[in-house]
């Protein structure tokens, strides 16, 4: 049997387009393994600073020269097969790997936690993460987005533990064998990958069975997709721990309760109650994900009460459900959300935070199959917003038919014409929502990674207006 390849067989690595979070956060862990790592970026992405100080190169064009004395180069899906640099690495016979397999290659030695699902990961690897920190186990992982506070999105730890976001989108996850395999939900996604509903949960019961002898498989109790997956994976011998509100789950939640100030829950482990969990960050949702991180925590042996109280600290994670702050009386948000499940849960919880005020939401939509398929459901839950503003979708590479993307979703939004409009313009959002916000409203930025960036610019348009915002599109009256 071939042995699997380390982060040190890679030798010099350059990762095609590094300044993405998931590519950023491979290129951290590597270079504090003292791995040299270079990477190219057309992009003023935030975490391309920090790389350059732990001594990372950072090309901000992309040709072949970048590849000169590279042995392993890295792309990731979004990459294009006929991009110039995996043209070259080809032409030179370098080694070419998908982000994923480097990523795995990096937890050979370590027993590994695979978070998967179509939604909540990033935030469920967060707390697990946190937690492991907590309990002084000082864990390896790489993460989807940063956590609050802390400012990175990976870390090369002393401990036997690898934290990981998997990703199902392109089938990648299942190039790992985790010691822990959590899937948070299974709803329709990615279906340009895998055609209908059934392929998606087909692929995430691959993946639980991919665990490593000895492990163990995490998962929602309250979610349809993720309990048709426990029957099939415990058919087959999988070992499956179970979260949620359902009366059978292993960590059950009762007294669940959310608000602008956090969640709170009683948790209780196979019939015994642990004690009352807090959550400081609002959206029951959120607190759904911390019962899946805690009873991942509890088996691998972290005490309850250590568990529970680096809960209790969680800072939140950056891009979800992030505050940025307030000007002229606006509260500005940065969400993630694009999948209408999500999007849905954010806006309800934005209701909750708005406390009676108006909530106004920017909305990219996040590829052309997903906005296609999930029109109605999209537009349904922006429509839970009293404004909207809608931006073109953000599809590299996929092609647009006349009739559809942002014109077409912001027609199906169920608000009138005048509370809702089509802003194809990135430059021109600001001066959007400038002219249609008033003291006491609720803003929130919302899908693609690019508008999810956007919060500290409508702070500043915000500040630039010296609270002369009140603009045509505002009604002392609120109708």
């Amino acid at each position: 049997m071939t042995e699997a390849l380390t982060a040190e067989d890679l030798g010099r690595v350059h990762l095609v387009g590094v300044g993405g979070v998931g590519m950023s956060g491979l290129a951290r862990l590597l270079l504090t393994r003292g791995i040299p790592t270079s990477g190219s970026e057309l992009r003023e992405w935030p975490q391309l600073a920090a790389l350059k100080a732990l001594g990372g190169t950072i090309f901000r064009e992309h040709q072949p020269a970048n590849l000169d004395g590279v042995d392993t180069v890295v792309y990731s899906t979004a990459i294009p097969k006929d991009h110039i640099e995996l043209v070259t690495a080809r032409e030179r016979g370098l080694r070419l790997m998908h982000r994923s397999e480097a990523l795995a290659a990096t937890m050979v030695g370590r027993r590994s936690v695979a978070v998967a699902g179509t939604h909540g990961k990033t935030t469920t690897t967060s707390m697990i993460t946190l937690m492991l920190q907590h309990a002084g186990l000082d864990p390896s992982f790489v993460i989807g987005g940063e956590i609050s506070e802390v400012g990175s999105n990976a870390h090369h730890g002393s401990g036997e533990l690898f934290v990981a976001e998997a990703d199902e989108s392109d089938r990648s996850f299942l190039l790992y064998n985790p010691h822990v395999a959590v899937v948070t939900n299974i709803d329709a996604d990615h279906l340009n990958t895998y055609g209908d509903l059934q392929g998606l949960e087909d692929a995430f019961v691959e993946f639980c069975a991919r665990v490593e002898p000895g492990g163990f498989v995490v998962t929602c109790a309250d979610d349809p997709g993720a309990q048709r997956m426990t029957v099939r994976v415990r058919a087959a011998g999988g070992d499956v721990l179970t979260y949620g509100t359902a009366p059978d789950a292993d960590l059950r939640l009762t007294e669940v309760r959310s608000s602008a100030q956090g969640v709170r829950y009683v948790a209780h482990h196979d019939g015994v109650p642990l004690g009352e969990v807090y959550l400081p960050v609002p959206g029951a949702h959120l607190g759904l994900n911390s019962a899946g991180a805690l009873l991942t925590a509890l088996r691998l042996g972290i005490p309850a009460e250590s568990a529970i109280e680096a809960l209790s600290t969680f800072p939140g994670v950056r891009r979800r459900f992030e505050f940025k702050g307030t000007e002229a009386g606006v509260r500005i948000y940065d969400e993630y959300a694009y999948h209408p499940v999500p999007i849905a849960a954010a806006m309800h919880t934005l209701r909750e935070v708005a406390a009676g005020g108006r909530l106004v939401v920017v909305f990219q939509p996040y590829r052309m199959y997903r906005t296609r398929d999930f029109q109605a459901e999209i537009a349904a839950a922006l429509s839970l917003a009293d404004e909207a503003i809608v931006m073109e979708v953000f599809g590299p590479g996929e092609v647009r038919e006349p009739g559809e993307g942002g014109v077409a979703l912001t027609a199906a939004v169920d608000l009138p014409e005048e509370r809702k409009v089509f802003v194809p313009s990135w430059e021109d959002v600001p001066g959007e929502v400038v002219a249609r916000v008033r003291e006491g409203d609720v803003v929130v930025t919302m899908g693609a990674p690019p508008i999810s960036l956007m919060g500290d610019e409508l702070l500043a348009a915000l500040k630039d207006a010296g609270g002369g915002y009140v603009g045509r599109h505002n009604r002392p009256d609120g109708d």
